[in-house]
């Protein structure tokens, strides 16, 4: 079925490309939510990648692999997007009066997924696209290879040395800063 929805949006049928990619499009901005970590950026990328897609949809040589040259479409648009950002982020935090205390558990959940988002803004964009493929879209070490067009082995070694940063990152997070210790004489 999507083979044939390829072959007809690869011949200009706008309807059958739209059928392709009503069902791709979240999960695409989920990817590129994860890899910019910006909403409006990642909207962005989404968008430039499905309209390269369309551009570039005759160039397709196999249509079975359409998923996986989306996702290479995705990445690309991701590191344009990151490449173009310069503005500095700035993240305001409200407290709301009105809110109940969370249980223990929901607390516990909160901080450990606050730490891992911490950990994972301080990875370059490169480390947190092969994170993104292999982990969060769940594509084979292969698969994510061919997303990027890069050799097998050099996906692996991406990937341990992105695991090993965001490794480190999660060990200096829970290191006291050295102002914050202080000496009692």
């Amino acid at each position: 079925m999507q083979r044939d929805l390829v072959v007809r949006a690869q011949g200009g049928d706008l309807d059958a490309f739209s059928a392709l990619t009503v069902g791709l499009t979240n999960r695409l901005y989920g990817a590129a939510r994860l890899i910019l970590r910006d909403d409006e950026h990642a909207a962005d990328a989404v968008q430039d990648a499905l309209l390269q897609a369309w551009l570039d949809l005759r160039g397709l040589r196999d249509p079975d692999r359409f998923d996986a040259w989306l996702h290479r479409l995705l990445v690309r648009a991701c590191y344009r997007a990151a490449k173009r950002r310069r503005e500095r982020e700035v993240t305001e935090i409200t407290f709301d009066a009105t809110l109940q205390p969370m249980a223990p558990d929901a607390q516990h959940h909160l901080a450990v997924r606050d730490q891992l988002d911490r950990g994972f803004r301080r990875l370059s964009t490169e480390q947190r696209a092969v994170i993104v493929l292999h982990h969060y879209l769940g594509l084979s070490l292969a698969e994510s290879a061919e997303v990027l067009s890069i050799p097998l082995g050099t996906m692996q070694s991406r990937l341990s040395r992105a695991t090993q940063a965001m490794r480190a990152a999660l060990e200096a997070d829970e290191r006291p800063a050295l102002g914050a210790v202080e000496v009692a004489r």
